[in-house]
């Protein structure tokens, strides 16, 4: 079997001539295309055309400048005869010509391949004489997967031809009539093209893939499923990172395009009502399970809209899970507990990724049934168990910059629900004002996190946020606020080995002039690496005892005095 040549035309320029191997070829304008013809007179993605053996396939991706086999306009796919002209705008191609050209003015395809920095996204272009076409472009060593991805393309315009999900999905069709019509019509297309399908290529899987990009999360699917992935990140269609067991990894998996990858993101924002457009190219969302959801698009981000979903577990982790990962002892477990029975303000606290929102839901799960609880958040994310939980959720503005509600308005208006305790998920801004008056007006035992790199740090950024309410207070007055509103911060931080660990628990003790005074209950020591390359080291009491130990006692409560005792030095 022998290769296909083409030969390309342009006006007043010199023939190119290729050796194309069997394989799928996009033609476009776009620099991903692998026949790239520069230029407005052809389409981003204009066509397509597949060699199988001695059988030529031409088809035309619906261009709106259209695609001529032998002065003749096509639609959808067609036969390709050797011989025949295809015209896309000012470029002419011709598929074995009758005329055999002399070897040595055919580009073989191992010879138009040039070398790619690992760093960079593969990309191979040709570097044509200075009388021939600008640039025809050949990803030789990206052939199967760009093979596949075209025929996902085809597949699923043809899905789109057959049957409108969007506006089925409008008329209130159920989404279990609606799956169902799209698994038997996706598998319906691809029996008729069973024959076509290049070898090793599996049906059952492709249906699969295009279901779901079609009516879910396209490849992101696999991800949600897999226990051991805690985030997931895209970055543009062609290139998926994960973070597995701490470590980020790039997958092997990738969307079809930066529509497909569009319209997943309007299939996670749609239901919440928020929007993304060029107006708003960025937003904050979040899945069903509750997983966080940022998505950021043109013209903000430069490489394709990207999305980035921190994924939580089906089953919320428990305070036993926590241990179990060595991100808490037992002790330590224990004596948040009893804070938070004595309606202790707890802060937890730590970078970003450090597992500061899961933390925050093992802690509350410690609030008693009885108690009235309402949360407060940018996304909804927390995942009580209570019964008697108030969820509230901000909302952004409208296409005319109207109507946003935010945590700060929620703050205030949740001291009107009569909470016996409030939660807010995280204190980024003024709401830190209102959310220390409230602790300090007989909201006690009211849960927050915020952003710091230690406990310390966390009373700068609380008087930062302050300052940020427009509130013109002395910083004396700010700090006297925070001394009399919080009790306990709990600090989280995220090793070298991708563990996270609880690494103090402090108490603020009061205020001593303009300085606020505290002292570490525990806190973590890190004593080396293993050869695995994970972190040792122990979280252990610093030998300071809390200064609430006479309430433990008067609110009948007992704990053991020995897990505040540090460990003997060696």
């Amino acid at each position: 079997m022998t290769n296909t040549i083409l030969e390309i035309h342009r006006p007043n320029r010199k023939a190119a001539i290729f050796e194309l191997e069997p394989g799928i070829y996009s033609i476009g304008s776009d620099d991903d295309c692998k026949i790239c013809l520069p230029g407005d007179s052809v389409d981003f993605r204009h066509a397509i055309l597949t060699i199988q053996g001695n059988t030529i396939w031409l088809e035309d991706l619906s261009s709106e400048k259209g695609t001529l086999l032998d002065g003749t306009v096509i639609t959808g796919r067609c036969l390709v005869n050797n011989g025949q002209k295809i015209d896309l705008g000012i470029y002419s191609l011709i598929v074995n010509p009758s005329i055999t050209p002399m070897p040595g003015n055919v580009q073989p395809a191992a010879a138009i391949a040039a070398p790619v920095p690992q760093q960079k996204p593969p990309q191979h272009h040709i570097a044509p004489p200075s009388d021939a076409p600008p640039v025809y472009e050949h990803k030789l060593d990206e052939n199967a997967l760009d093979q596949k991805r075209s025929i996902k393309q085809q597949i699923h315009k043809e899905l789109v031809a057959r049957m409108n999900i969007k506006r089925m999905s409008l008329s209130g069709i159920k989404d279990h009539d609606l799956a169902e019509k799209a698994k038997n019509t996706i598998d319906g297309i691809i029996h008729d093209v069973r024959d076509k399908l290049p070898h090793g290529l599996d049906a059952t899987e492709l249906a699969k893939e295009i279901f779901d990009e079609a009516l879910r999360l396209g490849p992101l699917e696999t991800f949600l499923a897999d226990e051991d992935i805690t985030e997931i990140m895209v970055n543009g269609p062609n290139q998926i990172y994960v973070e597995k067991n701490g470590k980020l990894i790039l997958s092997d998996q990738s969307f079809m395009d930066d529509a497909s990858v569009m319209a997943i993101i309007e299939r996670i924002v749609s239901p919440l009502g928020r929007r993304i457009d060029e107006s708003q190219p960025y937003v904050d969302a979040r899945l069903t399970d509750g997983s966080r959801v940022n998505a950021i698009i043109h013209p903000l981000s430069l490489i394709g809209p990207c999305l980035t979903i921190r994924k939580f577990s089906k089953t919320p982790f428990t305070d036993q899970d926590l241990i179990r990962f060595a991100t808490i002892t037992p002790e330590v477990a224990e004596f948040i507990r009893i804070c938070v029975i004595l309606r202790k303000n707890i802060i937890v606290s730590g970078g970003t990724g450090s597992g500061k929102t899961t933390l925050l839901n093992v802690i509350s799960s410690y609030i008693p049934q009885q108690d009235r609880i309402v949360t407060i958040e940018d996304a909804a994310e927390l995942q009580l168990k209570q019964e008697h939980v108030v969820s509230l959720e901000a909302r952004p503005p409208n296409i005319e910059g109207k109507g946003a509600v935010t945590i700060r308005d929620l703050v205030r208006n949740s001291l009107r629900m009569r909470p016996d305790r409030v939660i807010v998920g995280e204190c980024r801004g003024g709401e830190a004002l209102d959310m220390l008056q409230a602790m300090n007006t007989g909201h006690d035992g009211s849960l927050t996190t915020v952003h710091a790199n230690a406990p310390r740090d966390v009373i700068s950024r609380l008087e930062t946020m302050v300052l940020m309410s427009g509130m013109e207070l002395p910083v004396r007055a700010i700090r006297e606020q925070i001394a009399s509103a919080i009790d306990i911060i709990v600090h989280e931080s995220r090793f070298s080995d991708g563990s996270r660990k609880v690494t103090n628990v402090t108490e603020i003790v009061g205020q001593e002039g303009e300085q606020i005074t505290m002292q570490d209950i525990f806190a973590f020591k890190q004593t080396g690496v293993d050869e695995n390359g994970k972190v040792t080291g122990a979280l252990h009491a610093t030998g300071s005892m809390p200064t609430f130990m006479e309430e433990i006692s008067a609110r009948g409560l007992s704990i053991d005095h020995k897990i505040f005792t540090p460990p003997p030095r060696l």
